[in-house]
């Protein structure tokens, strides 16, 4: 024993050396790193399915939102200077498609202004409920590994996961203004649909 009162007896007879005391050391850490590796790798995979729950949500409430308009307000736009209620849902639906071809289906779309030729409520109803399917099903193809990719983006340089939240931030975004709108035609919202 040393002054200190510890044992070194132990380090003399070579035993913190050998095999016998690194081994089982070793073989902790090991199990430690393949545990964060194997729960890194589960996050990332609940990722694409936990957006398409809320996606999927996303929808119905943006659909509901829609239907409770009736169809002689759809050009209601509260000042001059703000896209109509109409031209919110197609802007939402062109933008959707935008990021979810260009960022994670593979085909360069052109960012310009859709189409706006009139549509009918119906017509528009059933636009956006395309929009949001193939979105979903191209998410539906995409491995969670993709997420981490960096793509050229007007903003710079991001990830494909920051694109990911981007497509639900600018529905969630103009959604909240038709309900704005919405109000101020003394409609009352439909009720919250969450996760």
């Amino acid at each position: 024993m040393n002054h200190s009162g510890h044992d070194l007896s132990l380090f003399s007879k070579g035993y913190y050396g050998t095999s016998n005391y690194l081994l089982p050391k070793m073989k902790n850490l090991l199990f430690i790193f393949i545990g964060l590796f194997m729960n890194s790798v589960h996050s990332q995979d609940i990722t694409i399915p936990t957006f398409l729950e809320k996606w999927d949500n996303s929808k119905t409430y943006l659909v509901a939102l829609a239907e409770a308009m009736p169809h002689e307000k759809f050009d209601f736009r509260p000042t001059e200077r703000q896209m109509g209620f109409q031209d919110q849902l197609l802007h939402i639906k062109s933008n959707m498609e935008w990021l979810g071809s260009t960022y994670f289906g593979g085909q360069k779309q052109d960012k310009t202004k859709p189409n706006t030729s009139k549509l009918t409520k119906e017509e528009t109803i059933k636009s956006l409920i395309e929009g949001f399917d193939e979105v979903s099903t191209i998410l539906k193809n995409t491995p969670s590994s993709a997420l981490l990719e960096k793509v050229e983006f007007f903003a710079g340089k991001k990830t494909k996961l920051q694109i990911l939240n981007l497509l639900q931030d600018h529905v969630t975004h103009h959604r909240g203004q038709l309900i704005v709108y919405l109000n101020l035609n003394n409609i009352e919202p439909p009720k919250y649909v969450g996760w």
